[in-house]
């Protein structure tokens, strides 16, 4: 377990209802609306129900859990930096509440109160973070008094209730600390750990945990006791403070401002880069097997392969924890949301197995009659074979004649190994016309190009562009595993105020226009010859594409309609009934009069107030209507977006990002600035793998269900995920509540079902299933998180709910909740120890400056210098995102270059994303899915500023639009290659931006600095998780 003492200043905490309310939406509250009772009276902290207290269970390598004394204990700080002493805590404690928290008089009765510095310098001293991974032979480290406060003493003689029997402070050298694997620490009622800071030898069984990898012992979740610990001087834990600071916290910035006279060493707080550090060297380079129920995969970060044998893999599904809650009660107490994050379509690396396809013939997939629940190697045979029980609803099932094989001596049937349905977690069946709109096959999908040829894209090159790119992409449309070409057909429509059709007939000499002006009431011109096999066409689409920027060379129409561009795209498809996409290349608010037309209603004046919401709302009526009819024809929108001022994001990506589109920005656009980023995004999304007109359904064991669903989806019924299109890039995290009692001995079942047409126009069902575990113990659910994809569905949870909320009111219940998840892991998982420690479970021990990272993102900080289309851009680009995507996008990865080692292939090591980690004499490369930056310090070595820009010094470098010129010399090499490398990781191309230490332009890549203090307003990761501790000492309370 990681611990951390934390705390600063404001109100954050009366205990609230399920979360303040995220009600329905986290946890499971009272029915209501999805972020329901944001109003829902204040409710107590409850206590756990009986059973929730646990023995200490033995780790899972079958070893004792460790003592539960800690190397971060009571008051010992072992931060190597100091020596220190303070008085060691009275035996007799004031009246105490079980958690080793002093009474509230204790806090609020100081004398005088120190200065803000002062205060800050107190807490960090108190807190004993320190201690990292240095156990021996220091000696406690103990903490001066604070002169400015008479009342500072008595700070520290709060001390755990005797009944605890802990006596001071236990010699150094014997403490354990925390961050490494077995169980979460035995809880209160446990007899076998010995007390905290016991001395003399560990007990009897109880073994000294094994260094891990930094030398830190392992050990769950630990306290990091530390410097803004319980010990705390200073009216700051009294009530709200006034003043708000941006991003998240109420308080002023006064309660966290001024250099602390001690800096308090941030290497003992819980590092990101070392979670994934030490996940890619105990896990990276296996081979994950599936065939557990409930077992944690790697992380995303970590390279490994996966072997399906009976669970789907992590790559198509990842949930929040393997093991969920046996009871709702439980569920609504611990606060974590039960969730599962499903990206049906994800890539396959080559060196595993591609799914397999299961052909039942005429009659179909094997289903159960009453669920209808596909045959999975959850249902149970039985009765010789001749009937099998559904693993979901427990109906039992006649096994069809065709499908009946024998038992073996196990109860398995004989032809297990050789069925994917039977024996994998993930494979695909074939689907039969009943599957098939109007009961007969589809018609192999087509692409439309949509081309806004006003004034601003002409002058800017971009038309040209485009035109002399589709000549070699079209040869590189997707096609079936095999096939010798595309069955994709292609169509190209040009428009401004009005709208151009092209006939591209293989038999014509040259293509023909046929122009609709009237935009309300939109109709396609023609039918035959307007969708074409490009193969067969090849000749006059060729001809289109040169003629078309030559033909609106001379224009200086510069108004643009756009809803009709969309419908004119849905009758093509219609008309051809096939399903399909549309690219649509568009620059500018569409203002000309038409159905959609838009007028600028970006108003910077609401940021901050009860409209802010307002900003990102859609315009419904034309656009919602358009939303229904693509959806209903599997007509999915890709976006391509080219602005220079305001374009209303938040209304034109509304149907991108209900028909699982993609949307895609370039500010300012030159082709020689962002010709090369936008030319790589559109190869991509042209070629990517993709299914049309889908249709998806989670279907759960008995005890819970699927509730909510986010993603870029539509939904028309509260079961149905409707899809006009899903990618391999596309993820829809669903969130699940109980209905009745799990059974531990069952564990949790899902099964996502996705029907959808291939490119080849072959109806397909792709089926992914997954078990978890149940538990009556919350310290299960806790050891079995997953980080990365809980904050997916928070991310995900609070985009949805700024559409109806205050964002304040969203910030703030995404800091409560935070603080609701570790205080009761630390009320009901934690061993006992001083209030001071902040006790962390490992699973989650990064999770705060993941949590505070969120909360800095454009769209959450609310900062009037940020613009409200990069906001709404934001906000519907990670809507759509999977696990991978979120973890790079919330803590980008800073590489420094200047110490990498040229002949090797590797990757060098990131570092903490923080300022403190960059140096002046070093490069470092900055990522995080969406934007790259290369970072030059001053004090660069001259000779590689020559191999890397081939000029003598940094000085010579101009500061605007520099660019990395591909050098015949090993670290330009290298340096290329690690580009190219996290590229391909990458789903969106990324322009590298370079920027020398202290230029204007250098603001834009510390905004990615997400440990520091945010730009705009938002915590440092160090203030925040001070601000979460003091919240879950109030919880405590």
């Amino acid at each position: 377990m990681s611990q951390q003492g934390y705390v600063a200043a404001p109100p954050y905490s009366q205990a609230q209802a399920g979360m303040g309310g995220y009600s329905a939406g986290f946890g499971n509250p009272p029915p209501q609306s999805h972020y329901g009772a944001y109003g829902s009276p204040p409710q107590g902290y409850s206590a756990p129900p009986t059973g929730v207290l646990k023995p200490p269970a033995s780790s899972s390598s079958g070893m004792p859990p460790p003592p539960v004394s800690s190397q971060y204990g009571a008051n010992i700080q072992q931060n190597g930096a100091h020596h220190h002493s303070f008085p060691p805590p009275v035996a007799s404690a004031p009246s105490m509440s079980p958690y080793g928290q002093p009474p509230q008089s204790a806090f609020y009765s100081m004398a005088q109160a120190p200065p803000p510095t002062q205060q800050l310098t107190n807490q960090m001293s108190a807190m004993n973070i320190g201690g990292y991974g240095k156990l021996d032979g220091q000696r406690p480290m103990q903490v001066p008094q604070s002169p400015s406060s008479s009342a500072a003493p008595q700070q520290y003689h709060t001390s755990p209730p005797p009944a605890m029997g802990h006596p001071p402070l236990s010699p150094p050298g014997q403490q354990l600390s925390s961050f490494g694997s077995p169980p979460p620490m035995a809880t209160m009622g446990s007899v076998a750990a010995p007390p905290m800071g016991m001395s003399g030898p560990p007990g009897p069984g109880v073994h000294q945990p094994p260094l891990g990898p930094q030398g830190y012992p392992q050990q769950p979740g630990s306290p990091i006791s530390g410097p803004y610990g319980a010990q705390m001087a200073g009216p700051q834990m009294a009530g709200p403070q006034s003043g708000a600071f941006q991003g998240g916290f109420p308080g002023g910035p006064a309660q966290m401002a001024g250099p602390p006279q001690k800096k308090l060493d941030p290497d003992s707080i819980p590092s990101t880069t070392q979670v994934i550090e030490d996940d890619q060297a105990k896990r990276g380079g296996q081979v994950y097997v599936t065939n557990i129920r409930g077992q944690v995969p790697p992380l995303v970060t970590t390279d490994f392969t996966v072997q399906d044998q009976g669970n789907a893999s992590p790559r198509f599904m990842r949930c929040t924890t393997y093991s969920f809650p046996s009871t709702a009660d439980l569920a609504k107490q611990c606060k974590v949301p039960l969730a599962a994050i499903i990206k049906p379509f994800a890539t396959v690396p080559k060196n595993e197995t591609p799914l397999y396809i299961v052909n039942h013939g005429e009659t179909g997939p094997i289903r159960c009659n009453r669920c209808k629940a596909y045959m999975c190697p959850y249902m149970q045979f039985m009765d010789g074979g001749r009937r099998y029980q559904c693993g979901f609803c427990s109906c039992v099932n006649e096994v069809p004649v065709q499908y009946f094989q024998h038992l073996d001596h196990m109860g398995r049937r004989m032809d297990l190994y050789e069925r994917p349905e039977l024996s994998l977690g993930s494979y695909e069946f074939i689907a039969t016309l009943d599957y098939c709109k109007n009961n007969k096959p589809p018609n192999p999908p087509a692409y439309i190009f949509m081309i806004d040829v006003s004034y601003n894209n002409i002058k800017s090159g971009l038309v040209k562009l485009i035109c002399e790119e589709l000549k070699t992409l079209l040869d590189r449309l997707p096609k079936e595993e095999g096939a010798e070409t595309s069955p994709i057909k292609v169509g190209f429509v040009t428009y401004n105020k009005i709208l151009h059709f092209y006939n591209v007939k293989s038999a014509l000499a040259q293509p023909q226009m046929m122009v609709v002006s009237d935009v309300a009431e939109m109709f396609v011109p023609l039918l035959d010859g307007f969708l074409v096999n490009f193969q067969e066409s090849r000749a006059v689409v060729n001809n289109l594409l040169d003629q078309i920027p030559d033909m609106f060379a001379d224009t200086n129409e510069s108004e643009t309609v756009f809803a009709p561009v969309i419908q004119a795209g849905v009758e093509a498809l219609k008309a051809a009934e096939c399903s399909g996409k549309l690219f649509i290349f568009h620059s500018s608010i569409p203002t000309a009069e038409a159905p959609g037309k838009l007028k600028n209603r970006d108003d910077r004046k609401l940021v901050g107030t009860e409209k802010e919401k307002t900003l990102f709302q859609p315009l419904r009526g034309v656009y919602e209507q358009l939303t229904k009819d693509c959806v209903a024809q599997g007509c999915c929108v890709d976006l391509f977006l080219f602005p220079n001022q305001y374009v209303d994001i938040a209304t034109v990506g509304d149907v991108p990002s209900h028909t699982g589109g993609s949307i895609y920005k370039y500010s300012n656009f030159q082709v020689e600035v962002n010709g090369q980023q936008f030319v790589s995004d559109l190869r991509r999304d042209v070629e990517k793998s993709i299914g049309f007109d889908a249709i998806m359904r989670v279907r759960t064991g008995t005890g819970f269900r699927a509730t909510d669903f986010f993603g870029a989806v539509y939904m028309n019924n509260t079961t149905d995920v409707e899809m006009a299109a899903v990618d391999c890039d596309k993820a829809v995290t669903v969130e699940f509540k109980h209905d009745d009692t799990l059974s531990e001995e069952s564990g949790a079942v899902m099964q996502c079902a996705l029907l959808y047409t291939t490119i080849g126009g072959q109806r397909r069902l792709r089926i992914h299933n997954l078990s978890l575990n149940c538990s009556s113990q919350l310290s299960e659910l806790y050891k079995s998180c997953e980080t990365d994809a809980l904050i997916n569905f928070f991310a995900k949870s609070a985009y949805r709910a700024m559409l109806n909320q205050p964002l304040k009111t969203v910030r703030e219940i995404l800091v409560n909740q935070t603080a609701h998840m570790l205080a009761c892991y630390r009320k009901h998982c934690a061993s006992p120890s001083a209030a001071s420690q902040l006790i962390l479970p490992d699973a989650m021990k990064v999770f705060p400056v993941y949590m505070n990272s969120l909360l800095k993102t454009p769209t959450l900080v609310g900062s009037t210098e940020l613009s409200t289309d990069d906001r709404a851009f934001h906000r519907l680009l990670v809507n759509a995102m999977g696990v991978e995507e979120t973890q790079v996008l919330l803590y980008p990865r800073l590489i420094p270059l200047h110490t990498m080692d040229v002949s090797s292939d590797a990757i060098p090591a990131p570092v903490r994303c923080s300022e403190e980690r960059l140096s002046e004499s070093g490069i470092f490369l900055l990522e995080n899915g969406l934007s790259m930056f290369l970072w030059l310090g001053q004090a660069c070595p001259p000779d590689l500023i020559q191999n890397l820009f081939n000029v003598p010094s940094l000085g010579h470098l101009s500061s605007e639009g520099m660019s990395l010129p591909v050098l015949d010399n090993a670290h330009s090499r290298k340096i290329h290659s690690i580009i190219s490398s996290i590229s391909q990781q990458r789903a969106t191309s990324m322009k590298l931006l370079i920027v020398k230490q202290k230029d204007r332009s250098e603001m834009l890549f510390r905004q990615h600095l997400v440990e520091d203090k945010g730009l705009h307003g938002g915590a440092s990761y160090m203030d925040f998780l001070c601000y979460v501790h003091r919240e879950i000492r109030q919880l405590l309370t």
